[in-house]
């Protein structure tokens, strides 16, 4: 064990002291967080500060002589005593954007219309034009059933299903799109982590083996030790990168305010309206529903069941192959399929946690990673998480086992391609 910890402590120091992981872990927060302020900005200042100013010519009275308001970026005005080949030539020098000429039509069927402009219009003008127009054909018509639209607003219907959880410590209330994005979250990090860590312990066993490295070592170490070592030194430099990243990123997002103290002005005056209140409020009461020293654990163990699980055969795909590119690459084609069918399968689970290939996934050690994290935050059956716990565990001890036997021959094997069929003897001779 100690010289297991010597190899952990050579891996972890010289891969944290790379100038390539100080400036990885630094810039991911960084254009993380500008990503983040940036849509922030956007959604704010509503990505332009030009205002759109559009005329409206109703011959056919649509609009009874009283446009609406449309938004902060489209203003509409109307246009009287104009015909459509006579507004052509005027509209520009009269400082609009654009015109809408609407003939007499029958209104009970949809007239063909058409926004005249110099050049193209954004797609939300376009929109918020045609719901404008909608809206007013629609009042229209309800006017000729004699139908008052006001009346039929009042009484029309746009039911907000909630969701409450019953629990023993009381009701909570539950929102399905924040446990869709937590758990969507979750997955695919486990995804890319277990695929980026795994293929860099592929690559230092594939370093040291083509430079030689491993002969001297495997004089004074065993070669298991020396693939555990590798393999836990590597995760250790996963989990600190990781941990950085968090702290940074919390700790960046407490810093915006005082950066940028006029945006968050700008933000709390945006948020100050009651849809973006209840909405806020949802995804705080979505997020306090959900079980998050359970999504938290089960993270990080999820996430190095996974990774010493893969790291290993990673580790005895990278102790054969030599510095082909292209022979390393069909080697770990079949690692990883299952990898990828678990991201597969996981955005079933995301979408129906309870169905058979959510369990399934979520059970089979080789993708329960991936899978369980995309269920995590559904009720799970308390034996559907400890079974996946118990085989996950049981399959890293057995693949460690196998895969230490094809690395101790792999390592010091020289010249020659081995087959699977060759490796498959090794695991089991």
């Amino acid at each position: 064990m100690n010289k297991i910890g010597l190899i952990v402590s050579r891996e972890y120091f010289t891969r944290v002291k790379k100038r390539s992981f100080l400036i990885t872990t630094l810039l991911v927060p960084i254009i993380i967080i500008g990503f983040y302020a940036a849509i922030i900005a956007i959604a704010v200042n509503g990505g332009s500060s030009d205002e759109e100013k559009i005329a409206i010519i109703d011959q056919a009275n649509l609009f009874e002589g009283k446009i609406p308001e449309a938004s902060t970026t489209i203003q509409l005005t109307e246009v009287k005593n104009e015909t459509e080949k006579s507004f052509e030539s005027k509209y520009k020098d009269l400082g609009y954007s654009g015109y809408i000429f609407i003939a007499p039509f029958n209104i009970d069927s949809l007239p063909h219309l058409s926004l005249h402009s110099s050049s193209s219009m954004s797609i939300t003008t376009m929109m918020g034009l045609e719901q404008i127009l909608n809206k007013a054909i629609e009042d229209k018509r309800l006017k000729a059933q004699g139908i008052d639209p006001e009346k039929y607003a009042a009484i029309s219907a746009d039911v907000d299903l909630g969701n409450i959880i019953e629990t023993k410590e009381g009701n909570k209330s539950s929102n399905a799109a924040v446990a869709y994005g937590v758990s969507f979250a979750c997955g695919i990090l486990i995804y890319m982590m277990m695929i980026i860590y795994g293929t860099q312990v592929m690559r230092g066993v594939t370093e040291e083996k083509t430079n030689r490295i491993a002969e001297v070592m495997v004089s004074s170490v065993k070669p298991f030790e020396l693939m555990m070592g590798k393999i836990l030194g590597i995760g250790a430099v996963g989990l600190t990168q990781f941990a950085i990243w968090i702290i940074l990123m919390f700790g960046m997002q407490l810093l915006i305010p005082l950066l940028s103290p006029d945006l968050l002005n700008q933000v709390q005056q945006t948020a100050g309206n009651d849809e973006s209140i209840s909405m806020a409020s949802k995804v705080t009461m979505g997020i306090s529903s959900l079980p998050l020293a359970k999504i938290a654990i089960s993270f990080i163990f999820y996430f190095l069941g996974g990774y010493l699980t893969y790291a290993s055969l990673f580790a005895a795909i990278g102790s054969v192959v030599s510095d082909d590119q292209q022979e390393a690459q069909q080697m770990i084609f079949p690692v990883m399929m299952p990898i990828i069918l678990g991201f597969v399968i996981m955005t079933k689970a995301v979408n129906d946690p309870n169905s058979s290939i959510a369990v399934f996934g979520s059970l089979f050690p080789l993708t329960s990673p991936i899978v369980m994290m995309g269920r995590i935050t559904f009720d799970i059956p308390a034996w559907q998480w400890i079974t996946s716990i118990v085989l996950l565990i049981a399959c890293f001890i057995f693949l460690v086992w196998l895969t230490g036997k094809i690395y101790r021959t792999g390592i010091l094997m020289y010249g020659k391609k081995p087959s699977w069929k060759e490796m498959i003897k090794w695991a089991f001779r």
